[in-house]
């Protein structure tokens, strides 16, 4: 019995980490993008900035399942990692982000939250897709 309350103990607390993590990512994405995203996501039904918030979740949470696996039943190593690598990851995701705008015509963040379908929303997405899967490759 002891074993289930401290593995249900430890995945509480990987969960919160990665909830947490996905909260910071989803404020990188509301500050990256004009107008309120829960609004234009929830009341507007907008696809592009629902694409792109989802991309974004789902990197972090492959980074975050990446240390955990890595961790090799080490808790602190783990929580840890997730933590550490999942930050990175949101840091080089909002780089990412700063050069894909640059190096593209117009302001991206506008581009991606307007509420015709536009390919950029894919190219950012798979961005992030991909940021969080090198770095899941860099931590085993």
């Amino acid at each position: 019995m002891q074993t289930l309350v401290t593995d249900l103990l430890v995945t509480l607390a990987y969960g919160v980490v990665g909830v947490m993590l996905m909260g910071i990512g989803y404020v990188l994405v509301d500050v990256a993008t004009p107008g309120r995203l829960n609004e234009l996501i929830w009341t507007h039904r907008n696809r592009n900035a629902a694409l792109l918030l989802a991309s974004n979740l789902a990197g972090v949470g492959i980074i975050v399942v990446a240390a955990i696996v890595a961790s090799d039943d080490n808790f602190v190593l783990g929580i840890t990692g997730a933590a550490a690598y999942g930050l990175l990851g949101l840091v080089i995701m909002a780089a990412a982000f700063v050069v894909l705008d640059v190096a593209t015509p117009g302001k991206l963040g506008e581009i991606l939250v307007d509420p015709e379908s536009h390919p950029a929303v894919w190219v950012t997405a798979v961005i992030h897709l991909a940021t969080g899967a090198i770095i899941a490759a860099a931590i085993s």
